[in-house]
């Protein structure tokens, strides 16, 4: 397509080197900085995150959970990590009743699993880095000590979390000056924060997982109701691991991504549901398309709530679920003709009655490719703040039930169900692009998206992230639909059944580098829903 240059919008970034894109871009530079400072794209992109933590709080920190996939060049492999938390060793069903407990709040200490993120930076640097942490985090370090500016998503999606603030002393403390969240273009520094970093670069995990940091974020919990012990903390140490990924082939390409208790292998049933279908003549923003896409959706994200979860609990294995035989099946219920009224029972294909995140990826000048996600899952995670330690506690455990027998059910342990989801796609034994598309619940709808606007209908990398978006909803039944969809579509998306809404704000956030072989060069989007930048050199 060709870009309408009287239109909104930016273009696709070029760059022969080095090429990072994140949501901030003072987390571009950081990347960057390193990339031209001899480092890799593992350490660039720590060195990124690490800066995200402080400048976008509420998508991201220290205390949230972490997934990578990388492909380091000349390997033709896909390496994948998960670095997401576990729940306490005393948390039962049983002991959460015994406190009076029904339900899993999402501001309460009980959503909060063991922070995973340290622990998983701190293996991919052991791993794969150049770089010491303490080097990387200089830039995020910085920003912390000396104040960063706050830019007009921030600003938004902080004021819109005061409610949650307000509720933990420490958080209205530190983050709603004057009891006010703070305003676009003004100053804000995290000195404890900095200061957490500083010890972590120079000690290791340690500086987290023990000693005075995890003794404050133990006793916040703790006051908060929460069943955390230190042992636990230490424990989250060593609790990244290296995981075999998941993969799809699709349109020629190898699509990957982590494997469960994350939901990319939602992303890869959507896919092969969708390839079925032949491409829609009239372009991304048929209503066909969207129809279709709301449809395989709806079906998926069904399956994801009765089957994903910690991998030991899992009831449906990861092959039965992107089967071809079984997605031809789902596909076999769509019609072009009208929504569905009711869905079959999880895991089945036939009728019978039934009752803010940051992704970021860069690729450096030798090819090596990461492609990375940091969360504290809702905004500002639980708000629960470990005041001395600095360090914002996420609200990951909000994916677990009380409902025994459900393969989410909390134990002691255990992993909960994960939005975050960073994607990978290979073309024969190369790397053709890190990419992700970030928003909770939305992750796996945003990134086929993506994928489809990119390589089925042939939008260039910015025109894909830019295009609009929409999202049926898996608790509300409703479709919820940006701006920028034609009120034609959005008519047609009526007749054929849906119940739609138009939405405020706008669905997730994503980052791509596609790897120009052909060329030489390196093409990046941004997504302009974020404050975010691709750059490169």
């Amino acid at each position: 397509m060709k870009r309408d240059f009287q239109a909104p919008g930016r273009s696709a970034v070029y760059s022969s080197h080095g090429m990072a894109a994140t949501s901030m871009p003072i987390a571009t530079f950081a990347a960057l900085e390193v990339l031209q400072k001899g480092g890799n794209a593992m350490d660039a992109a720590i060195a990124a995150v690490a800066t995200l933590c402080v400048v976008e709080p509420q998508s991201t920190g220290i205390g949230g959970d972490c997934f990578c996939l990388y492909a380091p060049a000349g390997t033709g492999k896909v390496i994948a990590l998960n670095g997401s938390g576990r729940a306490p060793a005393g948390a039962t069903p049983e002991a959460l009743r015994a406190r009076q407990v029904s339900s899993i709040v999402n501001t309460s200490a009980h959503a909060v699993t063991v922070p995973g993120a340290i622990s998983a930076w701190a293996k991919l640097n052991a791993t794969y880095g150049r770089k010491p942490l303490g080097e990387l985090f200089q830039r995020a370090i910085k920003c912390a000590e000396e104040g960063f500016a706050i830019t007009p998503r921030v600003a938004v999606d902080w004021a819109d979390a005061a409610g949650k603030l307000r509720l933990n002393e420490a958080s209205t403390r530190r983050f709603l000056p004057g009891g006010e969240a703070p305003r676009v273009g003004e100053r804000f520094a995290f000195p404890e924060l900095g200061k957490r970093l500083r010890e972590i670069g120079e000690k290791g995990p340690s500086a987290f997982y023990e000693g005075e940091a995890a003794a404050d974020m133990v006793g916040a919990l703790q006051a908060a109701g929460g069943l955390h012990t230190e042992e636990d903390f230490y424990n989250g140490m060593t609790a990244a691991e290296f995981v075999d990924p998941i993969s799809i082939e699709w349109r020629g390409k190898r699509v990957y991504q982590c494997p469960p208790n994350g939901s990319g292998l939602h992303v890869l049933m959507l896919l092969g549901i969708l390839e079925g279908f032949e491409t829609p003549s009239q372009g991304p923003m048929s209503a066909e398309r969207y129809h279709r896409h709301i449809e395989a959706a709806r079906l998926v994200y069904r399956d994801r709530d009765a089957f994903l979860a910690d991998p030991a609990y899992m009831q449906k294995s990861v092959a039965e679920l992107t089967s071809k035989e079984y997605l031809g099946k789902l596909r076999g219920l769509i019609s072009d003709d009208h929504a569905m009224k009711t869905l079959p029972p999880a895991g089945t294909a036939e009728w019978a009655k039934h009752k803010d995140t940051v992704y970021l990826c860069v690729v450096d000048s030798e090819g090596n490719a990461c492609s990375f996600i940091n969360s504290l899952f809702e905004s500002f995670g639980s708000g629960i703040l470990a005041e001395k330690a600095g360090v914002m506690l996420q609200n990951r455990g909000f994916g677990f039930r009380l409902q025994e027998g459900h393969v989410n059910c909390i134990g002691p342990n255990k992993r909960p169900l994960h939005t975050i989801i960073p994607g990978m796609v290979m073309e024969g034994d190369q790397c053709l692009m890190p990419y992700g598309v970030m928003g909770g619940h939305f992750q796996p709808m945003g990134q086929t998206l993506f994928l489809t606007n990119h390589f089925e209908f042939g939008l260039d990398v910015q025109e894909a992230i830019d295009c609009p978006r929409l999202y049926p909803h898996p608790f509300t039944g409703i479709v919820e639909l940006e701006r920028g969809i034609p009120a034609s579509v959005v008519d047609r998306l009526q007749r054929l059944g849906h119940n739609v809404k138009v939405v405020e704000k706008p669905h997730g956030g994503g980052q791509a580098i596609l790897m120009d072989r052909k060329h030489g060069f390196r093409v990046a989007g941004s997504d302009p829903r974020k404050d975010g930048l691709a750059l490169g050199y």
